[in-house]
């Protein structure tokens, strides 16, 4: 975009600034145009999709190569020249990652305000997120400006001394930023092979690219710009859907200020629908078979071998029939699918037993898009449980978002690069705002697409389900599934499952707009998820080379040459978060979420004592990050399918108070706190004794 080596706060520099940003935006609009009247004009949807991809990326890229440096101040904190409107852009989409841009609607969908007991609304999200933001711009970033720092874990040594706060800074940054880097490329690999109809873990390399060439040769320089960039692609990408359904039902495309009328619309859908006798034959079948599987899970062995014995004898029928050859390849398909051994197939009837029992419930398991908590606090007991449970996790996830945002190492680094403190209170301020843009339409997406689902898409057809449903079935059958489950021919609500990551990146073809809309809700998406993990990955590169390979043993090198083995540290790290992205581990939004926890856990219990209490010792901040966040990934790992092999003396017993593992920062701060107090106090150095004044 343009160098910030002049004074930031030269009005000639900024109105510079200005004019780029203008003549981007309008070459933005412009491309936009171009593609919607080619799309007209007969250009194919296989190549309006790798068009989107490829232009985005060479701008991103070509804005990585303008920034390039090996400068270690701008490469680290851009030259701390960022003006506060252009770092609040830059945090925006620093911020917003994969996470909000593509699963946030999606858990409004799937969630509604406020959730079930076993999984929170997605207004914790927003109102966690944002509040976050109100605790770095008080507590935490104006102070770290103040130091002149390069990164998070070099507070904990200037604070406190010695080596152990400084590696225990470092490695918890390592692991809640690869935790959140995962996520990031999960998230480019699906679009990316959305796009270009590749495989996934092809889309995952091709994603993977544009993210090195952004970060790979500018660091904090390039990063910054290439935000800025990304920022204005994604904030169209997600209005436009938005406003375009929105005028498509209501006649108004201000979608945040008009979509609470869909809100009683979607209340009256839902009561017909938990009276429809056609949802009632779908709710029965999944419970049916909900059953069928706890029987087998009785005698495993032995429901194996039937199976496996009854797929035998059907692809015997056919060849005796001389069926049609693609019949018999099916039926060997399905014999092949079977589990290999007891163990496997003990694993799998488990989780699909559980997820029949989940969608034989009204709506298909989803709660009432608007009530306040699930259950009834004057019902009965259970629903009395139901109510505090919803409640109780609501409120822990929030709260784990909220400390969490305060702690992100990539996030606090941001405001490293203002120019002053007084710009890091700005750049905090100007962040909230091109947050806003976004987070007030999100709810609205939510609620349009459920109006749209519930009345456009139930009770059509399944001969007629458009060709788009079956596109991103291919790319993921975690995304979207849709079964004739009660065989009438018509589609009900609760045979339709959407993945929360799936909402917003199929709201375009949902709504039925022009094909370029989908092209550019999934640059959006792309820019997103790239700007985080550009971010991310600096991150955890400056923590693995500066704060722990250099200090922690002393060797001689330049910063030329520091920032050089910088960078080919940020590949190897890019290249690791691609082989776990590629196995799939989890939806974008959960990966997210336990990074919060994690950083909430360590970071912040000690950086805000560290900050405003000179009382807090080098002993009791190790021991408060430790216990902090031992306690958190603990109760995160004993909930761990793969962790059930291990005695259950050593794992957590069932669920404490009944908060879910996503929000185990709400163990694990007030434990890093308590214990930073506790042994602060009882290390605290002894007060010096008075002089004795001795007069001869």
């Amino acid at each position: 975009m343009a160098d910030p080596t002049p004074p930031a706060a030269g009005r000639a520099y900024l109105w510079r600034l200005h004019r780029i940003l203008a003549l981007y935006v309008t070459g933005v609009l412009a491309f936009l145009a171009l593609m919607t009247w080619a799309e007209h004009q007969g250009l194919s949807r296989h190549w309006i999709g790798p068009i989107f991809l490829f232009l985005t990326v060479m701008v991103y890229a070509g804005i990585g190569v303008y920034g390039r440096t090996t400068d270690p101040e701008e490469y680290y904190v851009a030259g701390r020249g960022i003006p506060p409107m252009y770092n609040g852009m830059a945090a925006a989409a620093d911020w917003m990652s994969a996470a909000s841009f593509i699963s946030l609607s999606g858990a409004l969908y799937l969630q509604g305000f406020s959730g079930t007991p076993g999984q929170a609304g997605g207004l914790a999200y927003l109102l966690g997120w944002t509040g976050g933001f109100c605790l770095v711009a008080m507590l935490i970033a104006p102070h770290l400006r103040a130091m002149g720092l390069y990164t998070v874990p070099d507070f904990f040594h200037v604070r406190f001394g010695g080596r152990w706060p400084r590696v225990i800074a470092a490695l918890a940054a390592v692991l809640c930023s690869f935790t959140y880097v995962v996520a990031q490329i999960y998230g480019v690999g699906l679009i990316a092979s959305r796009l270009t109809g590749v495989q996934f873990e092809i889309g995952i390399m091709l994603g993977l690219g544009g993210v090195l060439l952004c970060s790979f040769l500018g660091g904090m320089r390039a990063i910054t710009w290439t935000q800025v960039a990304q920022y204005v692609v994604l904030l169209l990408a997600f209005l436009i859907p938005v406003s375009w359904l929105a005028y498509k039902q209501l006649g108004n495309p201000l979608a945040p200020l008009v979509y609470g009328t869909q809100i009683s619309k979607i209340a009256d859908l839902e009561a017909q629908l938990l009276d429809s006798p056609a949802e009632h034959q779908v709710v029965q079948t999944y419970l049916q078979r909900a059953k069928d599987y706890e029987v087998r899970l009785k005698d495993v062995e032995g429901a194996l071998e039937r199976e496996r014995e009854k797929g035998r004898e059907r692809i015997r029928a056919l060849r005796a029939q001389n069926a049609d050859v693609g019949l018999i390849v099916t039926a060997s398909r399905e014999l092949a699918a079977l589990p290999r051994d007891a163990a496997a197939a003990r694993e799998r009837w488990t989780r699909e037993m559980r997820e029949n029992y989940e969608r034989a419930r009204p709506l298909g398991g989803l709660p009432l898009h608007s009530q306040a908590y699930v259950g009834d606090p004057n019902g009965s007991p259970e629903e009395q449980r139901e109510y505090e449970l919803t409640r109780r996790n609501f409120l822990a996830l929030m709260f784990c978002l909220m400390v969490g945002t305060a702690g992100l190492p990539h996030l606090l680094t941001r405001y490293y690069t203002s120019p002053t403190v007084g710009g890091a209170r700005a750049s905090v301020a100007w962040s909230l705002f091109f947050i806003a843009l976004l987070y007030l339409s999100a709810p609205a997406l939510a609620v349009l697409v459920k109006f749209e689902v519930m009345q456009n898409l139930v009770g059509s057809s399944f001969e007629a389900l458009p060709n788009w449903m079956a596109q991103w079935a291919r790319v993921d059958g975690s995304l979207l599934s849709v079964e004739d489950v009660n065989a009438d021919g018509i589609v009900q609500f609760g045979e339709i499952r959407l993945g929360a990551d799936l909402i917003m990146l199929a709201t375009p073809e949902l709504g039925g707009l022009p094909y370029v809309v989908s092209g550019l809700v999934a640059a959006g998406g792309l820019a997103a998820a790239l700007s985080t993990a550009d971010g991310l990955l600096l991150t955890i590169s400056n923590a693995l080379v500066r704060d722990l390979y250099f200090h922690d043993t002393p060797r001689r090198a330049s910063p030329e040459q520091r920032v050089i083995l910088t960078k080919f540290t940020l590949l190897a790290v890019a290249l690791s978060a691609a082989f776990v992205a590629a196995l799939k581990p989890a939806e974008i939004l959960p990966m997210v979420s336990a990074s919060f926890s994690l950083a909430a856990s360590a970071f912040v219990p000690v950086m805000v004592l560290g900050i405003f209490w000179r009382g807090t010792t080098r002993q009791g901040a190790v021991a408060g990050m430790l216990a902090g966040l031992g306690v958190a990934v603990y109760y995160m790992l004993s909930h761990v399918s793969a962790m059930r092999a291990l005695p259950s003396w050593m794992l957590a017993d069932g669920l404490w108070f009944g908060i879910q593992p996503i929000s185990a920062g709400v163990f694990g701060v007030p434990t890093g706190l308590l214990v930073a107090l506790v042994v602060s106090w009882v290390t605290r150095p002894a007060p010096e004794l008075p002089r004795v004044r001795s007069e001869l």
